[in-house]
């Protein structure tokens, strides 16, 4: 609705002579015209009111009115909708409902999101997260690796579950203990990390927080039970270098299973291609074969009494004479040793040697004797009843 007034009458007169006809149409016709400015007074006052001036300063002025209601349109409504869901990830019926709630005002949406959400994850905490990924951080000296739950591999694959998985690995990277061993692994579990703090620079997670209440906020915004189960570091020795191996890996310094091990060098040359070759490839050992041990003489005096009383019962039942049943267990315990013992596995990327020879090539190649310092194996959700 449009009408045309001489240019010298002031804004005021018009919009006053416009509220008249717009209660005569109302009155007249029954229709009412909510595009027209409907209350007295200046253009400062008029707030909800959008203006827009056309034609010259000779001829006069055509001047529309159009006023917004109170309540978002439908178009803005989905607009702002798709905001919150972007800003959030949180899911559409939680994002729509906080908006109602708090009159279509985005940034009191948001905050209301976060404090649903934390009820919410509270309410989920004892759900099982037997899901998730490992997250790995390394240095020259030492390695920190961490095990984060989720309860479905879809929120392991979300690329905020990644980023908060990285950044609580590299936290603990920075944890220093002087008192820990050489080559020695040292656990680092929630009570270890949860209290301390982050800085996290993530679209949707960011801020100075603690790790306990960014790992909340990470299970608000899946909706899913999320906890961090353990965490360690491996140092290496001063004559050591560490050689770390990922397997799933979604993007580097992550996956599902994770192998750490630690080379040590007699004469403390660390910078040979065949040592870091090597170290790479019994880091994927330890990930493929399972060693439980590293040497034969390290195996628990409880596992091996177990294992020798399963295969003394198992060659009895064949019938054969006593002598004959001591030399299949003997035979049989020498293909256990093979099985979970570092030193004596057959190497999977050459297997007409075991990883024994396999270290006295290498000390021949390098020219000073070297050892395995230690080795470690990790696997999301292993232990866990699912």
């Amino acid at each position: 609705m449009a009408f045309r007034v001489g240019a010298k009458r002031s804004l005021e007169t018009v919009i006053y002579n416009n509220r008249i006809f717009k209660s005569s149409c109302s009155s007249s016709s029954g229709h009412k015209f909510s595009t027209w400015a409907s209350q007295w007074g200046s253009l400062e006052q008029a707030a909800e009111t959008q203006i827009a001036v056309l034609g010259d300063k000779s001829f006069g002025s055509v001047i529309f009115c159009r006023r917004f209601g109170s309540e978002a349109s439908a178009v803005d409504q989905l607009d702002l909708i798709k905001q919150l869901r972007e800003r959030t990830s949180a899911p559409i019926k939680d994002v729509k409902a906080s908006l109602i709630d708090c009159n279509w005002d985005i940034e009191a949406a948001q905050k209301d999101l976060r404090k649903r959400g934390k009820v919410l994850a509270s309410k989920k905490s004892s759900r099982t997260a037997a899901e998730g990924l490992l997250a790995l951080a390394q240095n020259e000296t030492k390695a920190a690796l961490i095990e984060l739950n989720c309860e479905t591999d879809f929120v392991a694959r979300n690329e905020i579950f990644q980023y908060l998985a990285l950044a609580l690995a590299k936290r603990a990277l920075l944890i220093n203990n002087p008192s820990q061993p050489s080559s020695e692994v040292l656990p680092v579990g929630p009570e270890h990390l949860e209290e301390l703090t982050l800085n996290l620079e993530h679209q949707k997670l960011s801020g100075e927080t603690t790790i306990q209440n960014a790992i909340t906020e990470l299970a608000a915004i899946m909706g899913e039970n999320v906890k961090l189960r353990r965490g360690f570091v491996i140092s290496a020795s001063p004559n050591g270098v560490l050689s770390t191996y990922l397997h799933t890996s979604p993007q580097p310094g992550l996956g599902r299973i994770a192998g750490v091990l630690s080379l040590e060098v007699e004469d403390g040359n660390l910078q040979s291609e065949a040592l870091q070759q090597t170290g790479s490839q019994l880091a994927m050992h330890v990930v493929a074969a399972k060693p439980q041990f590293l040497t034969k003489e390290l195996v628990s005096s409880d596992a091996l009494e177990n294992e020798r009383d399963i295969l003394k019962s198992q060659a009895e039942s064949s019938g054969k004479p006593q002598v004959a049943i001591e030399k299949m267990v003997e035979g049989r315990l020498r293909k256990y040793y093979e099985d979970v013992v570092l030193m004596e596995q057959k190497f999977i990327v050459n297997d007409t040697i075991n990883v024994k020879t396999l270290l006295d090539n290498l000390s021949k190649e390098v020219g000073s004797p070297v050892k395995i310092g230690s080795f470690f194996r990790m696997e999301v959700g292993e232990g866990i009843q699912r």
